[in-house]
């Protein structure tokens, strides 16, 4: 666990810093980073998005701890931030918190992967009537990439209604990015049992666990070990902010290290409270190597959605 105080942006509100740019093009040169590929990044709405925000500024039941925003700049700065920062290609992770909403963010998705060529056109889902018609119609449009949140949601993802959903991904090979760890406070659904009866019933679902599962890192590890498909992204595992909370276990890093051909470069940018740069500094300080970060932050990316 770290002791020391958490950084925290140079530009929260403002114009970011050339030094802050700069601390991230020195990460890329450092490591022969022609690029990043950060798969967790939230682009939703604006009005969804202010909400997203209240919600952190209240220090809402999830969090229970205060969570400046870093990034509150208009989306098209945002944009322009992660291209500066070289971030090739993003999501634009949305999701539903209850029935309705699904079908009517993807649609949003649509009109904002054709004018943002650079990121991974997202679609989303939620158990309820006609999930798998709005679905079928997002991988029609499209989509490249899923998002569930089952924390959010309060959902089973194991919902027989999700059934057709997960075997239709599964045989797309698109993958989710599944918020399924018990991070920052348990759901009901939350942990590696219900999203391992989901595996069980489709082994070749592409699912990407969000923030290395938090805080059961091991039993994530072990579904990971368990199902080639599964992957984990590393979206705030490892920065100070995390580790005062739910530390990583150190015996643990053995195992990361072997499976760093499918871990992936995560951030929650802009919903992060600290420098964007801070999540890039936790996984070099791993110790890991060189060449586990490249595939980490760049290769790992490339190849699951064939980048070229």
């Amino acid at each position: 666990m770290s002791s020391g105080a958490v950084p925290r942006p140079e530009g929260r509100r403002g114009a970011v810093s050339e030094g802050e740019i700069e601390s991230v093009r020195g990460f890329r040169e450092r490591h022969r980073l022609p690029g990043l590929v950060d798969v967790h990044t939230h682009f939703m709405p604006e009005r969804v998005l202010r909400k997203v925000w209240a919600y952190f500024d209240g220090v809402g039941p999830l969090t229970g701890v205060a969570w400046p925003i870093a990034y509150r700049q208009e989306e098209e700065q945002r944009l322009a931030l992660l291209r500066a920062f070289g971030v090739r290609a993003f999501t634009a992770m949305l999701y539903p918190h209850k029935p309705g909403m699904a079908a009517w963010l993807n649609e949003w998705a649509v009109g904002f992967a054709v004018r943002t060529p650079d990121v991974l056109h997202t679609a989303t889902f939620f158990p309820e009537p006609g999930v798998e018609a709005y679905v079928r119609r997002a991988l029609d449009d499209g989509a490249r990439v899923f998002k569930a949140h089952v924390q959010v949601g309060g959902y089973d993802p194991a919902d027989p209604v999700l059934d057709p959903v997960w075997g239709l991904l599964a045989e797309a090979g698109v993958p989710v990015v599944t918020h399924c760890g018990s991070g920052p406070v348990p759901g009901k659904h939350t942990g590696p049992e219900p999203v391992g009866r989901v595996l069980a019933r489709h082994p070749g679902l592409r699912l990407v666990v969000a923030h290395l599962g938090m805080p059961e890192y091991a039993d994530f590890l072990d579904l990971a070990e368990r199902y080639r498909e599964v992957r984990l992204d590393t979206t705030m595992a490892f920065t100070d902010f995390s580790e005062g909370m739910s530390p990583f276990p150190k015996a643990e890093l053995g195992r990361l290290g072997d499976l760093g051909d499918r871990v992936l470069l995560g951030t929650d940018f802009p919903n992060i409270p600290y420098p964007y740069v801070h999540q890039l500094d936790a996984l070099e300080r791993l110790d890991l190597g060189t060449e586990w970060l490249r595939a980490v932050c760049y290769g790992n990316g490339v190849r699951l959605f064939d980048l070229g």
